[in-house]
């Protein structure tokens, strides 16, 4: 009877644990759906008025007072203009980071949307058109709705909420320090000390509505390289009284392009060697002293990695001095992989699973491209995720990429951003 007895005052209160589980479930969806319109018009208001990276000058304000006035601790100027707000949950528990990016792109924008961006600025030195060009405006706006819930039911959280709204993810100015390696290097992740991180991503390639991940290695690292060749200046119509560096260069790139099709290991991880930028000359008839080369590098793995710089520097400089020219090569590592915690991305499937429904979440292949995210994952255990941002039954070959000046996002799927994260955070404290 004793053990009968027991048994059945463990059954209700599990049944009384879930039923409340149920029931904040409830009002924390009900509370994005009633946000949905808020959330647009913040979305619409930084995609109007873009920043670049560690500029964010104006979006970091706007975040900043709206936690403010929801009665969050806040603390501003975090890696240049980084804002971390710290919402202490009524009871005691973990802390939980949730991240959104704030830096615009130098992309002149031609999407015909009445909030299109006409903003310029400056990059390098060179005038630009500035545009959200890759999604952190709705990066920004979704998790101000998040800390809008949260802030809703703080009395029944069971930790803590670190907000952190990060500027320059696309990479600082040149001479600066930014992003998250630079928010991670001033404590972003100590004082509360961060247990686990989650992010999303925008995608413009898929449908509203669902939500796409993958364990592990998720996006690639990336390295920028400079290559400067030199050669010898002469008049371009007595070639062989010098040595032209452009002909180098050439023939440098080709080489380049080698390291992916005969050296990497393919079938085991993706390698992306792009040279984007040559510059050298300043008259058709005068053969120039030197050309500079700037490119990235894209790797799933930290050996392919490592070989392809090795590589890098191999052909240029081999291929240089069989012309008679020199190469001066430097690699700096901008971002690491970024690699979902396998433990915590098993946990927490099953919550977007819940906010979504089982038939929208899949797994997706390894993106090549980058983000500083990776930092955060590299201290503590994170999750980072794609969610959908393209109209229903568009075909992914009609979508613009990410980084263009055609680059749009459908809005119909900011409630499922909302529910996700906030989900997320009560699932991960539960």
């Amino acid at each position: 009877m004793k053990y009968l007895f027991l048994l059945l005052t463990f059954f209700m209160c599990i049944t009384g644990l879930t039923a409340q589980n149920v029931a904040l479930k409830a009002k924390i969806n009900q509370k994005a759906e009633s946000l949905e319109a808020k959330v647009v018009a913040w979305r619409r208001d930084f995609h109007q008025n873009p920043e670049l990276g560690n500029r964010e000058f104006k979006t970091a304000e706007k975040v900043a007072a709206h936690l403010k006035s929801l009665g969050i601790e806040v603390k501003t100027g975090v890696g240049k203009t980084g804002v971390v707000g710290i919402l202490k949950g009524g009871k005691p528990g973990p802390v939980v980071a949730l991240r959104a990016d704030m830096d615009g792109l130098p992309v002149k924008e031609r999407v015909d949307v009445p909030f299109v961006s006409k903003a310029v600025g400056e990059y390098n030195g060179q005038p630009v058109g500035v545009m959200h060009a890759c999604g952190h405006d709705t990066h920004v706006a979704i998790l101000m709705g998040t800390a809008e819930i949260l802030a809703s039911i703080r009395s029944e959280l069971k930790g803590t909420v670190k907000f952190i709204f990060q500027p320059a993810e696309e990479g600082a100015p040149e001479g600066e320090e930014g992003g998250a390696a630079l928010m991670v290097k001033e404590g972003v992740l100590e004082n509360p000390k961060v247990d686990v991180i989650f992010g999303l991503h925008i995608n413009a390639q898929t449908e509203i509505g669902k939500i796409r991940y993958r364990p592990g290695g998720t996006m690639a690292s990336s390295d920028w390289f400079k290559i400067k060749i030199k050669g010898k200046q002469t008049h371009g119509a007595s070639p062989w009284q010098g040595v032209d560096p452009i002909v180098t260069a050439s023939q440098v790139v080709m080489g380049l392009q080698t390291i992916v099709s005969r050296n990497a290991p393919l079938t085991e991880s993706a390698a992306v060697v792009t040279v984007g930028q040559i510059t050298g000359g300043v008259r058709s008839n005068i053969i120039p002293e030197e050309v500079n080369m700037n490119g990235t590098v894209r790797t799933l793995d930290p050996k392919v990695q490592e070989m392809i710089a090795k590589r890098i520097r191999e052909i240029s400089i081999n291929i240089a001095e069989s012309a008679g020219a020199t190469a001066d090569v430097s690699i700096k590592n901008m971002c690491p992989v970024t690699f979902n915690d396998i433990a915590l991305t098993d946990k927490m499937i099953p919550t977007l699973e819940g906010v979504a429904g089982k038939e929208n979440v899949s797994i997706t292949a390894a993106v090549t491209g980058a983000e500083d995210f990776a930092f955060y994952q590299e201290k503590v255990p994170g999750f980072f995720f794609f969610l959908g941002g393209a109209p229903k039954g568009k075909p992914e070959s009609e979508t613009a990429p990410h980084h263009t000046p055609d680059f749009y996002i459908d809005e119909g799927g900011f409630v499922l951003g909302m529910k996700s994260m906030a989900n997320l955070v009560i699932d991960y404290m539960k």
